[in-house]
């Protein structure tokens, strides 16, 4: 059974989420709690040159995630929409690098990121999903 998301007018479906159909209002408070917990994340990092550095990169493309996708919400044409999302995937994805590279210098640990990556992970199969279907294609 196929769970979907709407976003705006445009009628375009976002993805199976699981046991519960999203609204794009659901999305918004998802992607809003992620950027919440980037912060406070972030906030817990060492204060070293590196971590400071990986930290401040990954405080900026974790908080653009919700705010790039409720930009989305608003787009003026599927076009758009699909340039906006574009946005929110590419941050998505930069998130989970940063987090990466946190984990592979030793800076933290694979289990301090875990419940991170695993949202960032569904934040942008989510936005993949929605992209292919606005655009009509699988990639």
């Amino acid at each position: 059974m196929e769970k979907t998301l709407r976003i705006g007018d445009f009628g375009l479906r976002i993805a199976d989420c699981g046991l519960i159909t999203m609204n794009p209002d659901d999305m918004k408070k998802r992607t809003k709690a992620y950027a919440l917990a980037i912060i406070r994340f972030v906030q817990t990092l060492p204060a070293t040159p590196t971590a400071r550095l990986i930290g401040n990169q990954l405080l900026k493309c974790g908080t653009s995630v919700g705010a790039n996708y409720r930009a989305s919400c608003r787009a003026k044409s599927r076009a758009d929409f699909i340039a906006k999302m574009g946005i929110v995937e590419e941050e998505g994805d930069e998130s989970l690098y940063w987090m990466e590279l946190l984990v592979d210098s030793g800076i933290v640990s694979s289990s301090a990121v875990a419940e991170l990556c695993d949202e960032g992970d569904q934040i942008v199969a989510i936005v993949v999903s929605s992209i292919n279907t606005a655009r009509g294609t699988k990639r």
